[in-house]
């Protein structure tokens, strides 16, 4: 609202604002409500329209700075040492296993983002992600083996698996070595 300059006198912007409220009434007396708005309408039209403020330069226009950025993703693990070694000795069971041999990229992606989401639902600490170690020199392209080797480790580090995958790493031999990746499952909230 705008300052009024005597007491009483309403201010253009306030002049406005009433006619539009005066319109959607029913005037109890219909010869002076057309008097007033013919008044109101000359009182609007005589009032001098103020200039809007113009920046004194160019810079003077500034985009708001962005001050929320989104969270970053919680870091990676490895497992520790005493759990690792429980598990490569058999005393804490790995949870649940994935296996997948002979799939393309897509569909290994799929399934696999399906079963860490379901691990995670059925309250899994510990998976085995078995990617293989890629076929034989015969089945390289451009000399590259194992691309599921490769990628997987790619996909967990993602950030938007980062509320499933705690952390992982590359398995002990004894369950698959090189070709396999213990994951470790965050628990759901």
């Amino acid at each position: 609202m705008a300052k009024r300059g005597k007491k009483g006198a309403l201010s253009p912007e306030d002049r406005e604002l009433w006619g539009k409220v005066a319109k959607t009434l029913t005037p109890l007396r219909p010869d002076q409500a057309r008097d007033l708005e013919d008044k109101l309408a000359e009182a609007v039209a005589e009032a001098p329209v103020p200039a809007s403020k113009k920046p004194k330069t160019e810079t003077a226009i500034k985009a708001p700075k962005q001050t929320w950025k989104p969270p970053a993703p919680p870091p990676l693990h490895q497992l520790e040492h005493r759990y690792r070694r429980k598990v490569v000795r058999g005393v804490k069971a790995i949870d649940a296993r994935i296996d997948l041999h002979g799939l393309t990229q897509y569909q290994a992606h799929d399934r696999l983002i399906g079963f860490l989401y379901q691990a995670q639902a059925r309250q899994h600490k510990i998976v085995l992600v078995i990617t293989g170690k890629g076929g034989g020199p015969e089945r390289a392209y451009m000399e590259e083996r194992g691309i599921l080797r490769r990628m997987v480790p790619q996909w967990l580090a993602m950030p938007d698996m980062r509320s499933v995958v705690v952390g992982y790493e590359e398995a002990h031999a004894s369950h698959g070595g090189s070709g396999a990746l213990y994951v470790r499952i965050r628990r759901k909230r």
